[in-house]
């Protein structure tokens, strides 16, 4: 009875000591594993396990170094971007008609019967003293009125104009067509003196054709050389 006893409890403890020892090998491997799937990546970076954990030294390394080069790049753009602008060059030219003055005068003409002088206004441009006068004499050949008669004809040509020291030259060439008789002569005179003498830098008047002083314009009225307000 006794034997069989002691056999009993031989049998639990060896089932308990066979119970315990097969309990170990289970967890052996997962600590081995563990250890073993820890790995040192390239860029200082560990990966365990498939997930990659990131040193907060090396990352911040890389983070700082990222903005630099962004900052110089953005200071080269600037600086190439100012470079351009400031090397460009306006090649744009003003407009001369800008620069063209405009003036009402005074223009003086007959009737068709010349029996006295009329006085009218005309709009002309410029763009210097001497086109003033080229177009105030031009102002007395052209009448868009038919009661107003210009005494100066288109036949004849302004050839050159000079203003010096208050003194104003006209020189003209007068074909026979543009003569006129004793009393248009005088009209004519007096057109243009009074025609002229409204610009108050003008202080005497010479009137040459072909460049020569004449006694008299058409052959009637003698002609001062030069003409002054005061005769």
């Amino acid at each position: 009875m006794n034997k069989k006893i002691w056999i009993a409890v031989l049998l639990v403890t060896v089932m308990a000591v066979a119970a315990g020892c097969g309990s170990k090998p289970t967890a052996a491997p997962n600590q081995t594993q563990g250890a073993g799937s820890e790995t040192q990546t390239g860029n200082g970076a560990t990966e365990v396990d498939g997930q990659v954990i990131t040193d907060p030294t090396t990352a911040g390394s890389d983070d700082n170094t990222t903005p630099s080069n962004s900052a110089n790049g953005s200071s080269e753009g600037t600086t190439s971007s100012g470079g351009a602008s400031s090397g460009e060059v306006s090649t744009d030219k003003p407009s001369t008609s800008d620069s063209k003055e405009k003036k009402s005068i005074e223009v003086f003409y007959t009737d068709p019967e010349e029996l006295e002088l009329h006085k009218a206004s005309a709009e002309i441009t410029f763009a210097s003293e001497d086109d003033k006068y080229k177009e105030a004499f031009a102002s007395l050949q052209q009448s868009k009125d038919e009661k107003l008669v210009p005494l100066w004809s288109k036949d004849i040509e302004l050839k050159s104009v000079q203003f010096k020291d208050g003194a104003l030259t006209l020189d003209i060439h007068m074909p026979d067509t543009a003569r006129l008789g004793a009393g248009g002569e005088s009209f004519a005179i007096d057109a243009l003196k009074q025609t002229f003498f409204q610009f108050d830098e003008v202080k005497s008047l010479d009137l040459l054709v072909d460049g020569k002083s004449t006694e008299s314009l058409m052959g009637h009225v003698d002609l001062e050389h030069p003409m002054t307000r005061s005769n």
